[in-house]
């Protein structure tokens, strides 16, 4: 890609002249209906999901809670609050956003709109149907694969039907070029098809069915959930922030890197299982090349965003965005660290690896799609959020727990580890000792539904108690050349200050003369 080509590309992403505007507001009111039901429904997938991911949470250090039920069992909830967190909430409102940016960036109406939406009605029967499956105890046991084969299959059609319609956005475009997004979202539209299919053939068995267990689990991270993610960080951050992407060839040499080693690297959860050595060296090896798309990543989106860090006190699209660009960056790290044998041997089977799994899911992907939804609605809608402080709770309360479930978790699951490792530690000490640790995480659950609630209560506010129209779209770097035109006080020179300082020590000095003769009195 020649210099110019290159700058073409970059400034589409912050185009803001009338003509632009225009056709994106024509754009925003044909897929207004698709987009806001599949957000709709993903959202009510978080709260029965949220739900159940708190009772499971509770049940680790209260087993005997609801143990009168076998369908509230852990061994149910759990299972069933991943797929509905993973199929309900995360994938549904990712295809949502992702068709949204799609008909952005390359300038065409979403197609078969219609379809998708019958598509959607498809999606919640099957996985409605599924989860109630799950609950009585009909589940694959396959981490990811719980759903039943004959629910999962026509899900994946459904995103299936999606990327056709992806595909089609690229085939009509009016753009010569792709912009970063594209490419990434085109990615994810691509491979998870591959990966459903896949899956769900009836020729594994054994050691090899737990190979294509953990091929699948990590590639729906890595290569469904992630390239969405990043899709829309590439998207957004310019958008809020008016400056173009720091560095395009840097933005495809950390997708073409991501698509090389990232579909490796599963295996390394079968480290010292009854498999192949080189099966999991190939995956260790990979995970840590995986440090290449992760910083260039990290270091084209700092870059970008390195002077606007101001605005993410006031944008809440930004606030969300940079938080779950950084845990992109923390968790992939930190992945690749996990993968070696060394430390891997103390984190196995702890719930360090749980903490590390919500780390990407909710910390990067949950986080970026509240972001999205947040930026994406007003403009669907032409209605703006009623409370930015209702929106800066459900940030703190995310953030919050969050982190809060990070410390705890990875902190005592360390502890546990060495402890499992200790032949002189009775195993059932070691189980007593996660306790405390396994509270931190109901309190962190408890604090994340809350924000999943205040998410909700926003949407539904926007959807049914319209009052203020958005007002037209205005960058971060807009108001910085506002403010630079804006008369500037003089600063006072320090012998003025001097003066001021003692003007007011003579005054505090009357008033208190002035009491004291008062109370004399």
């Amino acid at each position: 890609m020649n210099p110019s080509n290159t700058t073409s590309v970059q400034a589409a992403a912050v185009n803001h002249s009338e003509d632009s505007l225009e056709l994106d507001a024509k754009l925003d009111k044909r897929s207004s209906f698709i987009v806001v039901a599949f957000i709709l429904s993903g959202s009510a997938w978080l709260l029965l999901g949220s739900i159940l991911g708190t009772i499971a949470s509770f049940k680790l250090h209260i087993p005997d809670w609801l143990g009168e039920s076998a369908w509230l069992s852990f061994g149910r909830v759990r299972p069933l609050h991943l797929n509905w967190m993973a199929y309900g909430w995360a994938s549904q409102v990712g295809v949502g956003v992702s068709l949204w940016i799609l008909s952005r960036v390359l300038k065409t109406t979403i197609p078969v709109r219609p379809w998708l939406f019958v598509g959607l009605l498809v999606w919640n029967f099957f996985l409605l149907i599924g989860g109630i499956e799950i609950l009585m105890g009909h589940s694959r046991g396959l981490e990811w694969l719980e759903l039943p084969i004959y629910t999962i299959v026509p899900i994946v059609l459904v995103i299936l039907l999606a990327g056709e319609a992806a595909l089609a956005m690229l085939h009509t475009r009016k753009t010569p070029h792709l912009y970063i997004s594209a490419w990434y979202l085109i990615a994810a539209f691509i491979c998870f098809p591959l990966l459903g299919v896949v899956s769900s053939l009836p020729i594994f068995d054994g050691t090899v069915q737990a190979g294509m267990n953990w091929w699948y689990a990590h590639n729906a991270l890595g290569l469904w959930f992630t390239p969405m993610g990043l899709a829309i960080a590439y998207y957004l951050i310019p958008k809020v922030t008016g400056r173009p992407i720091y560095s395009y060839p840097l933005s495809v040499l950390g997708f073409w890197s991501l698509l090389l080693f990232y579909n490796w690297n599963g295996f390394h959860h079968l480290i010292g299982g009854p498999v192949p050595t080189w099966f999991v060296t190939i995956s260790v090896a990979a995970s840590v090349m995986m440090i290449i798309p992760v910083v260039t990543v990290a270091v084209n989106q700092h870059m970008t965003i390195i002077g606007s860090f101001e605005a993410v006190k006031y944008s809440p699209t930004l606030r969300f965005v940079v938080f779950a660009a950084m845990s992109y960056t923390f968790v992939s790290i930190q992945g690749s660290l996990q993968a070696i044998r060394s430390f891997n041997e103390v984190i196995h089977f702890t719930h360090y690896v749980i903490a590390h799994a919500h780390a990407g899911v909710y910390s990067f992907f949950t986080m970026m799609l509240f972001g999205a939804v947040y930026y994406i609605m007003p403009r669907i809608t032409n209605w703006e959020w009623h409370s930015p402080k209702l929106i800066k709770l459900h940030f703190w309360l995310s953030a919050s727990g969050m982190i809060i479930y990070l410390v705890g978790l990875q902190w005592g699951g360390i502890i546990q580890g060495l402890e499992m490792n200790n032949p002189d530690i009775p195993f059932m000490t070691v189980v007593n000792n996660t306790k405390k640790w396994l509270l931190s995480r109901s309190f962190a659950a408890i604090l994340l539904t809350a924000g999943h609630f205040v998410f909700a209560y926003n949407v539904f506010r926007l959807m049914h108690l319209r009052k203020v129209r958005p007002a037209p779209p205005v960058t971060w770097l807009d108001i910085q050349r506002q403010r630079a035109l804006e008369p500037k006080a003089e600063p006072a020179s320090l012998g003025k200050k001097v003066t001021s300082a003692f003007s007011n020590l003579n005054k505090s000095f009357k008033r208190w003369a002035n009491d004291v003769k008062v109370d004399e009195h």
